[in-house]
């Protein structure tokens, strides 16, 4: 007689779903003998050799767990690497006399929406992106307008930066189809988990082609050299369900009746629908100046300035492991995370790029700008973060309206605004100060660049100790760097707190503050200067109805995950909106 059974696996300490045993006849003496096809789960603790691969995992089972599976699926990754020793954190589903299926989720459905109502989605960052296929489920057409180029041609006017050290205004590190995160790394790791399905991201990702790693590491990333193709086919979709994708067209204002949006400028052109998504960016600053002037409700944000920082990647290794090795054969290259207070803000590192470069990130002219990325496989020579420095807006005051001692206080950025072309009502309005101050700060970098993409540099002790720095190290910053005093003519409110903060970070980890790392001005992009405001239950803005700021450039979200999960809540609150209407 064949019997079927049910059961429940457990493995350490760790409960798991009901597995069914599926008997298999195979002869035998006396009766029939059956095989049990089963499915366990465990929680391992492992060495990073044995975590290397399946087949180092199949052998501990084996040894430790008693189980001889014929496949192993890891579900979770994680590397401990607190102590001396260190270990890998797995989640792992063995599989005894059956194959692990193939399907990791189920894909979502895209229906055709060639004939429902619009929804303009203005951007076509992973904001942008995000709300569009959400649109698409919900059963919306939407209408996607982005300032840039697709993420093909704008890969080339991104190389005339690095050869030619000219900058393209509408095609860009920040400009573009994919944002600011489609060629600045395509880091996925995010803290704010709140506010919406951060796993249902990664899988739309992988739908549209990401490596399924990204569902199973704690620090999940794409890599700049893969990121494009999965957002050129997030377009395609789009598209093929009848959404529209329109290139090279600039919002340039809202159309508004009696405080209901009715939909966007475009130069000559006109894009009409009753509900308009605005998500542009945190570099989009002629957006933010035309709210502005139009009297729609923003506020200023704080945002962190500072500088790019880059180690020797083997550096990194050894401090991170604790090993003069570095990573070895099977550990991935190190990351860190370093945060300090000093003198009343934080210090704090900010998007840490293993194995990366850093690229020139200006959006337009007379700027320098940098940022850093990493290919997927992380295998540079150097490693590279951003150290910057809070600031809030209560920070920066107009250089007009500071006494001289009052200038040199540590405690005050003061804007300097003859070189801004500023009008006297700017210099007045508090809330373009933070956006103010970038733009200086960006100008000063490029002056003391040459007028050129060549980024002034310091070695990280020297900074520290006030000395102009001889010579530099080599750098994967492509433009070139310059020699420059960083700690005379940056702003004391940063230098000093980074300063403080490297001394800190230097006795933590032994190694760190060293003159084999440069540091490369500057680093400004960190977050949006403003904040456009809007309510918390229907996400439109305060007063315009059908207007919902959305993602990084509103001031709601702080890299690719956190603004699609925001692109995507827009969007369930558009087609509510439409619904009700």
């Amino acid at each position: 007689m064949n019997i079927v059974q049910r059961s429940t696996i457990k493995g350490e300490g760790s409960p798991y779903s009901p597995v069914l045993y599926t008997p298999l006849p195979c002869g035998g003496v006396r009766g029939r003998v059956f095989l049990l096809t089963m499915i366990h789960e465990f929680q391992l603790r492992i060495s990073p050799r044995e975590a290397y691969d399946e087949r180092g995992i199949l052998s501990y089972l084996q040894r430790e767990k008693g189980i001889r599976a014929d496949a192993v699926q890891v579900l979770k990754r994680s590397i401990d690497a607190r102590q001396r020793t260190i270990f890998v954190n797995l989640t792992v589903r063995a599989f005894v006399g059956e194959k692990p299926q193939d399907k990791l989720f189920d894909p979502i459905y895209y229906p055709d929406v060639s004939e429902a109502e619009a929804v303009i989605v203005v951007g076509a960052g992973p904001g942008g992106l995000f709300a569009a296929l959400r649109l698409i489920e919900l059963g919306l057409r939407p209408i996607v307008v982005e300032r840039g180029k697709d993420v093909r041609e704008r890969k080339k006017d991104i190389a005339r930066i690095r050869s030619e050290q000219c900058v393209d205004a509408e095609s860009n590190y920040s400009f573009g189809e994919g944002g600011a995160g489609a060629y600045s790394d395509g880091k996925l790791y995010t803290r704010s988990k709140k506010r919406g399905d951060c796993d249902k991201i990664l899988r739309v990702f992988v739908q549209h082609g990401a490596n399924p790693n990204i569902l199973v590491d704690a620090h999940p990333h794409i890599g700049t050299d893969c990121l494009p193709r999965v957002i050129e086919n997030m377009r395609k979709t789009i598209l093929s369900r009848g959404g529209e994708v329109h290139f090279q067209t600039k919002m340039t204002s809202l159309i508004v009746e009696n405080d209901q949006v009715r939909g966007i400028r475009c130069g000559e052109r006109e894009f009409l629908a009753s509900s308009v998504i605005l998500a542009t960016g945190h570099s989009a600053r002629d957006v933010y100046r035309y709210l502005h002037s139009e009297h729609i409700e923003m506020e200023a944000k704080g945002l962190a300035i500072g500088v790019r920082l880059e180690h020797p990647s083997h550096l990194i290794d050894q401090i991170q492991y604790h090993s003069k090795e570095g990573r070895g054969k099977w550990l991935p290259a190190a990351e860190y995370s370093m945060v300090r207070q000093a003198e009343g803000r934080g210090v704090y590192s900010f998007c840490m790029c293993p194995g990366g470069v850093v690229v020139p990130a200006a959006s337009g002219p007379e700027q320098i700008v940098v940022n850093g990325m990493s290919p997927s496989n992380r295998g540079g020579r150097w490693s590279n973060s951003g150290m910057v420095v809070e600031i809030r807006p209560e920070d920066i005051m107009p250089a007009s309206l500071l006494t001289t001692s009052e200038a040199k206080r540590t405690d005050i950025i003061a804007l300097e605004t003859s070189d801004l072309n500023l009008s006297p009502s700017d210099m007045q309005d508090d809330i373009l100060r933070p956006l103010l101050l970038q733009e200086q700060l960006e100008r000063m970098c490029w002056l003391q660049g040459n007028r050129r993409q060549t980024a002034p540099s310091q070695r990280m002790a020297d900074f520290v100790n006030n000395r102009l720095s001889a010579d530099l190290n080599e750098s994967t910053y492509a433009p070139g760097l310059i020699a420059s005093p960083l700690h005379f003519w940056m702003p004391k409110f940063i230098t000093t707190r980074l300063q403080e903060g490297f001394k800190a970070f230097g006795r933590a980890y032994h190694g760190f503050l060293t003159n084999e790392a440069n540091m490369i001005a500057i680093e400004t992009r960190t977050s949006a200067p403003v904040r456009i405001l809007r309510q918390r239950e229907t996400l439109q803005h305060v007063r315009i109805r059908g207007l919902f700021p959305c993602g990084e450039g509103a001031g709601y979200a702080g890299g690719i995950v956190s603004a699609g999960v925001d692109g995507e809540r827009c969007a369930e609150m558009a087609a509510e909106k439409t619904g009700s209407e």
